[in-house]
């Protein structure tokens, strides 16, 4: 296709596409809306907008298109609309590819020209649910975990909530938008809403719960936060699927595959998973026809992938970079990577796990590493391994600290954290160049980190422990010390 100008996807070229192109099994014009979506990036494109059509095909229930918002951009606006609302998802296995086109967006707005809008199909009585992919840092939380109320945006955005004139104004931040829908929808008595965060934010649902609790105390609307507490619910969520960067190569690849040019195109790994509350206000898609899991608890799905796959991630980053090896792709490769991943699922993870319905934890783990050997998902381990300080507690400490308590010496974990450490002296020390370039320790705690990675090896595992704002109570554990520093050697740290 090269050098040919193609026509742009859109609804008017559905019935054209090439038989190896699925296309929506309805007709996306005849869709009406009852979910808005804030945050409608590349995740919520390959993840919820698709288990959203599965659900309407399956049900036969066209109640559920959605409007999609923008959140920093009017980019996928321009994306989008002259589109249809239709784009591409472009599935990437380890060695095969497939195209499907997604219908479900009746619209696409960016809240920066068109609040009222949005505020509007917000209060609709015909929306039923709202979902989210904001990015923590959207959330604008606080450091004690509340609304950051003194934040510029959100105090702007709260003080729009009573007054129906502002609507008109740009909301400025995802939960200041949420504030000023769900004001509207209780002053036109349009029904109960469900709000459903599907960003990775442990007990999501909750969190989000708090910080609309702590906008509308701000704001003192007793009315408005009586209705809230009454009509609102905010279930809990667990979201996975790879969803790589869109490269002119995939686009190359998409036109080749749809004869047309597909400016919206986001691309996938052949895993979906989507666990949700089964909390809801009133109706909701039915999801789970399309795959995703409804529960009463989430917690025991978030704790697996948090402890089996997000922990697996940073071994084989930390691990992979020491050998030079510049994918995750590449590291899971590696037989002996390969065997620390494993062995820290099976020595130190599942002794810690309870099962949740219907899940076996070790074919899940054959699972995690099977998605993690796809180079399709491009990650890098320069880039897994960064923030280590931060996500080290989410997914390894919890694992450490349930092995100790049970007895046990968690020597597989200790081990990631040994490669953690040995990433971080080798950083910030001679240097480590992966891929030609060398690597620069990218870490909320950088400078910390750095000043404990200096001196003899002898007490490294010491220093590092003793950085009680990322290991907590477990600086206090000999040992834990004791096999660190047994595992530094095991790495050849000099």
């Amino acid at each position: 296709m090269t050098g040919v100008a193609l026509e742009r996807l859109t609804a008017a070229r559905l019935a054209d596409l090439p038989p190896a192109v699925a296309a929506p099994p309805y007709d996306p014009r005849e869709l009406t809306t009852g979910v808005v979506h804030l945050g409608i990036g590349a995740f919520h494109r390959a993840h919820q907008a698709v288990l959203t059509q599965d659900a309407m095909a399956a049900s036969g229930d066209a109640r559920w298109g959605v409007l999609g918002v923008t959140q920093r951009s009017r980019g996928v606006v321009d994306q989008l609309v002259p589109q249809d609302g239709l784009y591409g998802v472009l599935t990437k296995g380890a060695g095969s590819s497939s195209l499907r086109v997604v219908g479900v967006h009746t619209g696409v707005a960016f809240p920066g020209e068109q609040t009222a809008r949005v505020v509007a199909a917000l209060a609709a009585p015909t929306t039923h649910v709202v979902t989210l992919t904001v990015t923590e840092k959207g959330y604008r939380i606080a450091a004690g975990g509340g609304l950051d109320v003194a934040d510029a945006d959100v105090a702007a955005d709260l003080a729009a909530v009573a007054d129906p004139a502002a609507d008109a104004s740009a909301a400025r931040t995802p939960v200041g938008l949420l504030l000023r829908g769900l004001a509207a929808r209780h002053r036109a008595d349009a029904g109960p809403l469900t709000v459903v965060s599907c960003d990775n934010l442990a007990s999501n649902g909750h969190v989000l719960a708090r910080l609309v609790a702590d906008a509308l105390d701000h704001t003192g609307h007793d009315a408005l936060r009586a209705w809230v507490e009454a009509a609102v619910r905010f279930p809990a969520t667990m979201v996975d699927r790879i969803v790589p960067a869109t490269t002119p190569a995939h686009h190359a690849e998409a036109e080749g595959l749809l004869g047309l040019r597909d400016a919206g195109l986001v691309v996938a790994e052949p895993f979906t998973q989507w666990v949700i509350e089964d909390a809801f206000a009133g109706p909701r898609p039915a999801w789970e026809l399309a795959g995703a899991t409804l529960t009463a608890d989430v917690e025991p799905f978030e704790r697996a992938k948090l402890r089996i796959l997000n922990a697996v991630h940073s071994t084989l980053a930390y691990r992979g970079a020491l050998r030079g090896l510049t994918t995750i792709a590449d590291a899971v490769a590696d037989p002996d990577l390969l065997a620390a991943s494993r062995a820290l699922v099976d020595e130190d993870v599942l002794p810690t796990l309870e099962a949740p319905p219907g899940v076996d934890l070790r074919a899940y783990r054959d699972q995690v590493l099977a998605r993690m050997a796809n180079p399709a998902t491009g990650h890098t381990t320069r880039q897994v391994a960064s923030d280590g300080s931060a996500k080290l507690p989410q997914r390894l400490l919890g694992t450490v600290r349930d092995r100790l308590a049970a007895g046990a010496v968690p020597h597989a974990a200790a081990g990631t954290l040994a490669a953690w450490i040995a990433y971080v002296r080798a950083v910030t020390g001679d240097g480590l160049v992966l891929d030609g370039r060398r690597v620069t320790l990218d870490d909320p705690r950088a400078s910390a980190l750095a000043d404990a990675a200096r001196g003899p090896v002898d007490g490294l595992a010491d220093r590092f422990l003793a950085l009680h704002d990322v290991l907590g109570d477990l600086s206090d554990s000999r040992e834990l010390r004791d096999a660190v520093a047994a595992a530094l050697r095991d790495l050849g740290v000099r």
